[in-house]
C-alpha cells in the first residue's frame, strides 16, 4: 500500500472482530476495550459543523488535525507515524536489553548492540571527521579514464548510472535474474532539474552551493567549479531519465536482452568493467528497464570527460556517507536533504536516529523478538479469517462485474485464488552471524553488511525463487504486494490500531484493516499489477475487450485526481498515483462487500447503532481515520513530484465520493462539494 508499494495491513478471526466475544490472547493488553474511542474511532475528533458530503476527512479528522503536533525530525504525521514511534520505543527495549548482555561473538545480541554502540559513538566519529572515507575519495578524484570510472559504479557506496540488481524474472518467475535501470540523480528525481516554478529553482542553486561546500569541506581544491560541473551533468541526465508514469509501465520496462545485446544496444559504456566490478560478469541475460534512458545514459557517459566524472563521484562518495560521518557533513546533509527539501525543521535526537539506523540494517535479527513479545500467534490466524472474509467477497464482486467477460473473469478468479497472504513475521530468518559487527568501527560494519547482503544477492542466481523471503522487517508499519509471487503481506507493527484492534467494532475494522487489505489485493487488479497471472508470469491475461472496458473505467478515476489541487499551481498526477487510487477505491469497495457478509454470517444483515453512528457510518468513518494527516508544504510539494500515493486527505474524500454506500450513509446531496452524480461515479472493482 506498499500503502506504499501498497501500504498496511491487519487481520481478525470472526471472534476478534467482535470485541468483547474474543478470548483475550497471551500477551494483550488486559482490557477488553478498544484502544481508541469507546468502539474504536475518535468520535470527539468529529466536527459537526462540517457536513461529511462537503469534506469527509476534515469532518472525521478535525478536531485531531488541530490539534496534533509535529514530531521533531518529521515533516509528516499520522497513523503511520504514530505507529511506528511506538514500535520504534519497543525496538529501542530490545537494543538496550542487547547491550547489556553478554552475547557471545557474531551473536544477534552482540551484532545488535555492537552496531548501536558504533552509531551513538559520536565523540569517535567528530574525531575521524573525513578519515574513514578519505583514502577512498582521494583515489576517486584522481579518475583519469572511462572504464576506471565505470568500475567504481560497480562498487557499494558510490553513485552509478544504473543501478543493477538481483530480482525475480518478470516474464519467468521460477528464476532470478540481473535487472539494469536508469539511475545517478542526486535531487529526487528529473522533476527538480527542470521546473521553472517556485521553489525549484531555488532548490537548484541551494543544491549547487551544498555541491560546492561539501567539496570545500573536504579539502578539495576548485570546489565552485566542480559544482557546477556536477550540476550540469545531472542536469543533462535528467533530460534523458524516464518520468516516473514512464517507470511504473511494467511492460515497457521489461526487456529481456542477452548480454551480447545489451553491449550492442548501449556500446559507449564500458560494461564489461562495470559488471566484473559487481560480480555480474558470468551472467548471460539481464531485464533492462528504462531502455531509452540506458541507451543515452551511455552515450552522455562517452562524451562527460572523466574529470567531471570524478568530481561526481567524489561528491557522491562524501555525501553518501555523510550521516555516519562526523556533525558536519551528517548536519549539512540534513539541512539540504531534509529541511529544505522536505520541510523538517529539526533534526532527531541521535539516540532516535540509532534505533531506526539499527532496525534498518539488522531488521530481522530485532524482529525476531519483536514478534515474540508484541505479536500474539493468535493475531495471525484473526488475520488468515479477516483475509478469507475479502477474498470471498472480491470473488463474488468479480462473477457480477457487468464490463468483464467470460473468458477474463475466470483468468480473474485464478489469480485471487491463488493470492498468498503473510502475516505478521517471516516463517524463516535471515542469518547474519558471519556478518563481523565492531562496535568501534561504524563505516566498516556497514561496508560489511552492504557485501553481505550482496553476495546474499548473488546467490539467489544459482538458488530457488526464495518463498519464505520477506522485504519488510516485521516492525515495519506498512504492508506490500508482489505481483511477481502475487502474495500480500502484512508485518506485525501495521496490526494496530487505528488500523486492526481486537476489540474495536466489526465495522471498525473492516473499513479500517479491511480497506487495506483490499488495498493490497487490489494492486493484483490495478493498472500494473494486472499485467501478471495467476503465477506472477507478465503477460497478457485479458481479452481485448475488457481491457479496454478496465482502461475506460480507469481514465475516469485519472481525471478524477488529476482535479485535485492541495498547492497553488500543482495538482495530484492522477496517471502517476493510479496503482494507489486503484488500490484505495477498489479496497474499500471490496471490504464494504466484506463487512456485509460478516453481518449476514453473524448478525441476521443488521448491526445496531452505536453513539447515534450507524454500521455504515462507522465503516467509513473507520477508513477516514486510518489517513488522518498533518503535513509540512514542502513535504507534500514532493509528494505531489514524486508519488505514487496521493496526499492523506484524497485517500478519503476522492474514494468515498465514489460509492453509493457513503452516499446512503451520511445523507450526501446534490450541491455537497463532494457530490458526483451516479453515472459519473467510479466503480472498477
Amino acid at each position: 500500500m506498499t500503502i506504499a508499494r501498497s501500504i498496511l495491513t491487519l487481520a481478525t478471526v470472526t471472534v476478534v472482530l467482535t470485541a468483547c466475544q474474543s478470548p483475550e490472547p497471551e500477551n494483550s493488553p488486559s482490557e477488553s476495550v478498544p484502544r481508541l474511542g469507546s468502539w474504536g474511532v475518535e468520535t470527539e475528533y468529529v466536527a459537526q459543523e462540517v457536513r461529511p458530503g462537503d469534506d469527509f476527512n476534515t469532518y472525521v479528522n478535525k478536531g485531531w488535525m488541530d490539534s496534533a503536533e509535529m514530531p521533531a525530525g518529521f515533516s509528516r504525521y499520522g497513523a503511520f507515524t504514530e505507529l511506528a514511534l511506538e514500535a520504534e520505543e519497543n525496538v529501542g527495549v530490545i537494543i538496550e536489553e542487547a547491550k547489556s548482555g553478554s552475547g557471545t561473538l557474531g551473536s544477534p545480541e552482540q551484532q545488535i548492540g555492537d552496531l548501536h554502540a558504533a552509531f551513538m559513538n559520536n565523540a569517535r566519529l567528530n574525531e575521524l571527521g573525513l578519515t574513514p572515507i578519505q583514502d577512498t575519495l582521494t583515489t576517486l578524484l584522481a579518475l583519469s579514464d572511462h572504464e576506471s570510472v565505470a568500475r567504481w559504479m560497480g562498487r557499494n557506496g558510490t553513485n552509478s548510472l544504473y543501478a543493477a540488481y538481483i530480482s525475480q524474472d518478470a516474464g519467468n518467475p521460477e528464476r532470478y535474474i540481473t535487472h539494469v535501470r536508469q539511475s545517478g540523480l542526486g535531487l529526487p528525481n528529473r522533476d527538480y532539474y527542470s521546473r521553472t516554478d517556485e521553489p525549484f529553482p531555488e532548490h537548484r542553486k541551494a543544491y549547487v552551493d551544498y555541491i560546492e561546500a561539501t567539496f570545500e569541506r573536504a579539502g578539495v581544491d576548485n570546489a565552485r567549479e566542480r559544482a557546477e560541473a556536477v550540476m550540469a551533468l545531472e542536469t543533462a541526465l535528467a533530460e534523458i531519465h524516464w518520468s516516473r508514469v514512464q517507470q511504473r509501465d511494467r511492460e515497457a520496462n521489461y526487456k529481456l536482452k542477452s548480454m551480447g545485446e545489451l553491449l550492442a544496444f548501449a556500446p559507449e559504456f564500458p560494461w564489461m568493467a562495470f559488471l566484473e566490478e559487481r560480480q555480474l560478469d558470468g551472467v548471460d541475460e539481464v531485464v533492462v528497464g528504462t531502455d531509452e534512458a540506458v541507451a543515452a545514459s551511455a552515450q552522455l557517459f562517452a562524451s562527460t570527460p572523466p574529470s567531471t566524472w570524478a568530481s561526481y563521484h567524489a561528491f557522491h562518495w562524501i555525501n553518501n556517507h555523510a550521516p555516519i560521518l562526523s556533525d558536519e557533513y551528517a548536519d549539512a546533509n540534513f539541512e539540504f536533504f531534509r529541511k529544505r527539501l522536505n520541510g523538517v525543521e529539526e533534526q532527531r535526537e541521535r539516540s532516535q536516529r540509532a534505533i531506526s539506523f539499527v532496525s534498518g540494517r539488522l531488521g530481522e535479527l530485532i524482529g525476531q523478538v519483536y514478534v515474540e513479545r508484541h505479536f500474539p500467534p493468535a493475531y495471525r490466524a484473526q488475520m488468515e479469517e479477516l483475509v478469507s472474509y475479502l477474498r470471498r467477497a472480491f470473488a463474488e464482486r468479480l462473477e457480477t462485474l457487468d464490463w468483464m467477460d467470460d473468458e477474463t473473469r475466470i483468468e480473474a478468479q485464478a489469480k485471487l485464488e491463488a493470492f498468498l497472504p503473510k502475516i505478521g513475521y517471516p516463517d524463516q530468518w535471515r542469518d547474519y552471524s558471519e556478518v563481523m559487527i565492531s562496535s568501534d568501527d561504524l563505516l566498516g560494519n556497514l561496508n560489511r553488511l552492504a557485501d553481505w547482503s550482496w553476495e546474499d544477492s548473488l546467490a539467489r542466481l544459482n538458488e530457488p525463487v526464495r518463498d519464505w523471503e520477506w522485504f519488510m522487517s516485521p516492525q515495519t508499519v506498512n504492508a506490500y504486494y508482489s505481483p511477481t509471487r502475487n502474495e500480500i503481506v502484512f508485518p506485525a507493527a501495521i496490526l494496530q490500531p487505528p488500523f486492526f484492534d481486537p476489540f474495536a467494532d466489526p465495522a471498525v475494522n473492516f473499513g479500517a484493516i479491511g480497506g487495506v487489505i483490499g488495498h493490497e489485493m487490489g494492486h493484483g487488479f490495478d493498472d500494473q499489477g494486472s499485467r501478471s497471472d495467476s503465477e506472477g508470469v507478465l503477460r497478457n491475461w485479458w481479452t481485448d475487450q475488457s481491457r479496454e472496458q478496465f482502461e475506460q473505467r480507469t481514465a475516469a478515476l485519472v481525471a478524477q485526481y488529476d482535479g485535485f489541487s492541495p498547492l497553488p499551481n500543482m495538482t495530484v498526477n492522477g496517471a502517476l498515483s493510479l496503482g494507489e487510487n486503484i488500490g484505495d477505491l477498489g479496497g474499500l469497495s471490496i471490504a464494504y462487500h466484506a463487512y456485509k457478509m460478516y453481518l449476514d454470517d453473524h448478525h441476521n444483515g443488521e448491526d445496531p447503532v452505536l453513539d447515534g453512528f450507524t454500521g455504515d457510518q462507522r465503516f467509513f468513518m473507520a477508513w477516514a481515520q486510518v489517513w488522518r494527516t498533518i503535513e509540512t508544504e514542502e513535504s507534500l510539494r514532493a509528494r505531489l513530484i514524486r508519488g505514487p500515493h496521493s496526499p492523506a486527505m484524497y485517500r478519503v474524500n476522492g474514494v468515498v465520493r465514489n460509492i453509493d454506500a457513503w452516499y446512503d450513509a451520511f445523507d450526501v446531496q446534490p450541491g455537497d462539494a463532494l457530490y458526483v452524480p451516479p453515472e459519473e461515479r467510479v466503480s472498477i472493482w
